[in-house]
């Protein structure tokens, strides 16, 4: 579950983003604690309390003072935004500059991400 070269306190956060993405950690519902992450990834609790701190900074927990961290409203929609503007960044930008170089037009780039996306699905249905 850890991953060697990245930073805990990130893994610590985009495990929690997942969960509210999954649908696990819904709005409003309570996060797990920094002492529990702490516990459950066997790390030093303020390791993870910078992940969840990040996560507040970012509006996608809220502090309930005495009871604890919730995940905010808006945070699943908020989260998706992010994930989708950092997708289009990795793989679509350089998808489209490699498309060019070869001389592939979006038509031509949206009939091969359609064809491949088909056969992923029948291979997947396959299974």
């Amino acid at each position: 579950m850890i991953e060697e070269g990245k930073p805990l306190f990130l893994q610590i956060a985009e495990n929690v983003e997942d969960a509210i993405l999954d649908g696990a950690l819904p709005e409003d519902s309570r996060a797990p604690s920094t002492n529990e992450l702490a516990a459950f990834h066997r790390i030093n609790p303020a390791t993870a309390a910078k992940g969840v701190n990040m996560l507040v900074d970012k509006g996608v927990l809220v502090k309930r003072r005495g009871i604890g961290m919730f995940v905010a409203p808006g945070a699943r929609a908020a989260l998706l935004a992010e994930r989708r503007s950092a997708f289009a960044d990795r793989y679509i930008q350089p998808l489209i500059a490699e498309a060019r170089t070869l001389g592939l037009g979006p038509d031509d780039l949206a009939r091969l991400v359609l064809e491949r996306a088909a056969t992923d699905h029948l291979e997947g249905n396959a299974r």
